[in-house]
């Protein structure tokens, strides 16, 4: 009996998957810490025979070369990409045979990259579902812009037809397993949904309710920018990534952190932000490991700046390894320990001030507000004379206004963003809210830009 094992990795918005028939198991989209996916097939019995993957990441350093290493399973890849090392070379109409009666069928479905594949999954002779990738989401579909703006277009009118092309040779009931569309940014549109089918698909996605350039209009109009670290994943995905190394990083005693802390290092608090706004190291920055850590620390820090975790427990630290191991980040060094136990000087402790939106409501003299969303999430809706500054170019913001009231949708983004104002000397105050009940009370407009 064929079973389909879901590893997700909500931070970073994909899913891995396990097909397997309890005796043999193949890989689709592997992320870099393999140990998740040895995990599940043990449980079966599983050997790894095969790893495929739908197309070279963007968003994350795959761990297929280094699970085909530990398990000698055969690595399938484009036979279009240009990559480093051996593999199966895999094209249109290739057939991967797991068992006599389990096999995976290869379909060319360009858009999400040039050189897409998604595999068809059948049981005995009857196609049960799809590996879809970047290509066919929940209710979207894999945004056509990584690739540099340039090939948008052309992208997104591969993308229509692919999807279409998977509508047809799929029947209704086949259910979709597509890895990207669970959050971060390579899905066009943010969207949820545990599964789907591609009967249910026919009557939501846009792709099948509008034309090909209405469709092309609705997937490229209002992108986000993405995390500027999605421009080397898919050259170090190419040249063969080195193993993943999750063991606890070098230790850093209190002399060496304050002076990380004072020379303007990141000094990344792993803690969830309420523990953080309560008592931090001052200069610290927090980026919770209950969140998209990895996609933010990505984004904002640059390539290859050495990082020093800091976290209550041995457990925080190990998970915000796990998250940076997994886009390449592997420069790191940690300490372990409550603030006030590594802060050389009680006054290196600092707390942060947090309030809710009916507080702003009460604050006199009114504050100043700075929304740190996304510009999608700006258009919806806003709040009345917020300035309007999405995390990602915080840097290059110039606040002269004090104390600073910052918020997001819930207020993860805000801590990262106050801490970041906070090491700069700015005087912050952390909306810790849902954006939801703004709305509520009446202080929110929709935009009309």
């Amino acid at each position: 009996m064929v079973a389909v094992e879901v590893v997700e990795t909500p931070s970073l918005g994909n899913r891995s998957y396990l097909v397997t028939d309890g005796k043999v198991a193949a890989a689709v989209d592997p992320q870099r810490d393999v140990d998740r996916l040895f995990g599940v097939a043990g449980r079966s019995g599983a050997r790894f025979t095969h790893v495929l993957e739908t197309h070279l990441h963007n968003d994350y350093v795959s761990g297929g070369l280094e699970l085909c290493r530990l398990t000698g399973a055969q690595y399938g890849v484009s036979a279009a990409e240009a990559v480093d090392f051996p593999r199966r070379r895999l094209v249109e109409g290739d057939v991967v045979e797991l068992s006599p009666a389990l096999r995976l069928r290869v379909v060319d479905t360009p858009g999400h990259t040039f050189h897409h594949l998604s595999y068809v999954l059948e049981e005995d002779g009857r196609a049960i579902g799809a590996f879809t990738g970047g290509s066919l989401l929940f209710g979207t579909s894999g945004r056509t812009d990584l690739l540099g703006p340039q090939h948008g277009e052309q992208l997104a009118r591969r993308q229509h037809a692919s999807l279409h092309k998977l509508a047809e040779i799929l029947p209704d009931d086949a259910e979709i397993w597509p890895t990207h569309g669970f959050g971060g940014f390579c899905a066009s549109v943010p969207v949820g949904g545990r599964s789907a089918t591609v009967g249910q698909q026919k009557k939501i996605h846009p792709a099948f309710q509008l034309d090909e350039d209405a469709f092309v209009e609705h997937l490229l109009s209002g992108l986000d920018p993405f995390p500027a670290y999605f421009a080397r994943m898919p050259r170090r995905n190419a040249a063969g990534p080195e193993p993943v190394d999750l063991r606890v990083p070098d230790s850093v005693d209190p002399e060496e952190l304050a002076r990380r802390l004072r020379d303007g290092e990141w000094v990344v608090d792993v803690r969830p932000r309420r523990e953080f706004t309560r008592g931090h190291l001052a200069g610290s920055v927090n980026l919770g490991v209950d969140g998209p850590l990895a996609t933010w620390l990505g984004w904002l820090a640059g390539r290859d700046v050495p990082v020093t975790l800091v976290g209550e427990t041995p457990e925080q630290v190990a998970g915000g390894r796990r998250e940076l191991a997994r886009i390449g980040i592997d420069r790191l060094s940690a300490a372990v320990g409550r603030p006030h136990e590594l802060a050389l000087e009680p006054d290196m402790v600092h707390r942060m001030p947090t309030a809710t939106f009916a507080d702003l409501v009460l604050a006199d003299p009114e504050p100043a507000v700075l929304d740190v969303r996304m510009r999608r999430e700006w258009r919806q809706c806003h709040l009345r004379g917020a300035v309007h500054v999405p995390l990602p170019e915080l840097a290059t913001a110039e606040l002269t206004a004090a104390p600073v009231w910052v918020h997001c949708s819930a207020g993860y983004r805000a801590t990262i963003a106050a801490s970041l104002l906070a090491r700069d000397g700015h005087d912050v105050v952390v909306v810790d809210d849902d954006f939801d009940s703004a709305h509520d009370i009446g202080l929110t407009v929709a935009s009309d830009v």
